[in-house]
């Protein structure tokens, strides 16, 4: 009888100290998810509000188009000294570079455009996922608890009967 009064003693110590540990790590683990969540809130932050135009892909386009539009230029004044042309086709050559290089830079921004909304559904899924395994988490650790308590309870009732 006392032996079993002990075992049952025991019992409800190793379902409190069970419950302990069980707790212990889920906080462990939320707290890990809720740097993740923090961590991906600032990737969004970072790339969502970065200036389009300072990419390095943007960079090389408008690189690219401005120099063809000093090369074209240079040909349009070069082709006026030769021939003699007037200069009314020069100032259109100008122009019509000028047109290309505002296309460049309105393309670069529609890029800019679609690249937020990708990054803004990539943000709100990782977010979404590790939101939820935040849910699961509360509903193992409310679990848990209940069966701590469940168990100790049992114990307490064992030990009674034994009196």
């Amino acid at each position: 009888m006392i032996g079993a009064g002990i075992g049952l003693g025991l019992k409800a110590i190793g379902g409190i100290f069970g419950g302990i540990k069980a707790s212990k790590a889920m906080r462990q683990v939320r707290d890990s998810l809720n740097e993740q969540r923090q961590r991906n809130a600032d990737w969004y932050n970072r790339r969502y509000n970065e200036d389009a135009t300072q990419r390095a892909d943007a960079q090389a386009i408008l690189a690219k188009t401005e120099e063809s539009i000093r090369n074209r230029n240079r040909q349009a004044a070069g082709a006026q000294a030769v021939m003699g042309g007037t200069e009314e086709a020069v100032a259109a050559a100008k122009e019509a570079n000028n047109r290309a290089l505002a296309d460049a830079t309105t393309a670069i921004a529609a890029n800019a455009e679609r690249r937020k909304d990708m990054i803004e559904s990539q943000y709100h899924a990782k977010d979404d996922a590790l939101q939820q395994q935040i849910n699961d988490l509360n509903i193992n650790k409310s679990h848990a608890v209940s069966q701590a308590v469940g168990g100790v309870s049992s114990a307490g009732t064992n030990i009674a009967g034994l009196f």
